[in-house]
C-alpha cells in the first residue's frame, strides 16, 4: 500500500479524532486527510483550523471535509465516531448504540469501493473492531483496533520512571481487552534484553509489589484522566498516528493492536490486544510470545469477557428482530 499519495479518511471529528488529525499534521504522517462527521459544519471548521496551521508545519497535506464517496481511493479509514456512555448506562446498552452507529458507517464506506485498511478507535474498541469485521466482510488482517497500544505506552512510561531509564528501552506489553481485564505478562517484560523479574531478584531496590501497583495504575489510567478532565484523547491520537505510520511506512513494527486471533495463544474468533507485526497490509501476523500458563489463563479470561459481551449483543439483536 505504499503509494505516492498517502490518503486517510477520518470518521468522527470529536476530541479523539481531532487529536489524531493534529498529530498526523505535526508528524507529516499522510498526504491527504478527509474529515467526515455527522455534523458536517464541524468537520468543515476543523479542516479550516488545521489548514491554517500548515504554514507552521513541515507537512504539505491536503485537508478537507468530505463524504463517504471519498473513501473509494483511501488507504486507511480510521473510525473514531461513536456515542459516549451515559451516566448509569450499562456496557451492553452502550454497545448497542455504538453498533447502530457503526452500521451507518461501515455500509457506505464499503459501498464506496474502499479496499484499504480499517483502523478502529471507538470504545469498547475490541468489540467495535469485531463489529467492523462482521459488517464489512473484509479480510480480518485488514481490520485492526488500537487495542492495548496506549496501555502499553502507559506501562512503558511508568516502568521507565520507576527504573529511571528511557521508556523506549523498556520492552513490555499489555495483553487482552482494552479494559478492566487487561494484564501485563511480566515474564516477557525486559529492560533492553534483561528480564525485569530478574532485575527484581538481583536488586533489592526494585520491588515486585511496585510492579503490581504499576499494572493497576495502567488499568486505571483512563478512569483517573476522565475524572480529572472528562475524557482521554491526546494519547490515543498519538497511538493512532503511530499505527498509521507503521502502515504507510511498511515498517513491520511490533505494536499491541486489537487483532483477530486464529489459534494464537489458544484463542480463536476474538479480537484482542496482542503484539502484532504491522505493515502495509495491516496485521502481517500475530507475534506469539512464550507466556506462562498463568498468563495464558489470564488472556483466556480476558478473551472470554470479550466473547461474552459480543454474544450478549448478538442475542439482543436477535430478540429485537423477532
Amino acid at each position: 500500500m505504499v503509494t505516492d499519495n498517502r490518503k486517510v479518511v477520518l470518521i468522527g471529528a470529536g476530541m479523539v479524532g481531532m487529536s489524531y488529525a493534529y498529530s498526523l499534521l505535526n508528524q507529516n504522517a499522510c498526504d491527504e486527510l478527509v474529515l467526515i462527521d455527522l455534523n458536517k459544519k464541524r468537520a468543515e471548521g476543523e479542516a479550516m483550523d488545521l489548514n491554517h496551521g500548515l504554514a507552521f508545519s513541515a507537512a504539505n497535506m491536503k485537508i478537507y471535509a468530505g463524504e463517504y464517496e471519498d473513501c473509494k481511493d483511501a488507504d486507511i479509514v480510521v473510525i473514531c465516531a461513536g456515542v459516549a456512555q451515559k451516566p448509569g448506562e450499562t456496557r451492553l446498552a452502550l454497545l448497542k448504540r455504538n453498533a447502530k452507529v457503526f452500521r451507518s458507517i461501515i455500509e457506505p464506506v464499503t459501498a464506496s469501493g474502499f479496499d484499504g485498511i480499517f483502523l478502529v478507535a471507538t470504545n469498547p474498541v475490541d468489540i467495535m473492531t469485531k463489529i467492523t469485521y462482521v459488517l464489512s466482510g473484509f479480510n480480518p488482517r485488514k481490520i485492526l483496533g488500537t487495542g492495548t497500544a496506549l496501555d502499553t505506552a502507559r506501562l512503558r512510561y511508568l516502568l521507565g520512571e520507576y527504573l529511571r531509564v528511557d521508556p523506549r528501552n523498556i520492552h513490555a506489553y499489555v495483553f487482552g481487552e482494552h479494559g478492566d481485564s487487561e494484564f501485563v505478562p511480566w515474564s516477557q517484560a525486559q529492560l533492553a534484553t534483561k528480564s525485569i523479574l530478574q532485575l527484581c531478584d538481583e536488586n533489592p531496590e526494585i520491588d515486585r509489589e511496585r510492579l503490581k501497583e504499576i499494572e493497576s495504575e495502567v488499568q486505571g489510567a483512563a478512569y483517573k484522566i476522565i475524572e480529572a478532565k472528562n475524557a482521554t484523547y491526546y494519547g490515543i491520537g498519538m497511538a493512532l498516528t503511530r499505527i498509521t505510520r507503521a502502515i504507510f511506512g511498511d515498517e513491520s513494527s511490533v505494536l499491541t493492536v486489537s487483532a483477530m486471533l486464529k489459534g494464537e495463544y489458544g484463542q480463536t474468533d476474538v479480537f484482542s490486544g496482542v503484539p502484532c507485526i504491522i505493515n502495509k497490509n495491516g496485521v502481517q501476523r500475530v507475534l506469539k510470545l512464550a507466556l506462562t500458563q498463568e498468563e495464558l489463563g489470564r488472556l483466556e479470561q480476558s478473551c472470554n469477557v470479550l466473547r461474552d459481551s459480543y454474544e450478549e449483543l448478538a442475542r439482543e439483536d436477535d430478540r429485537e428482530e423477532v
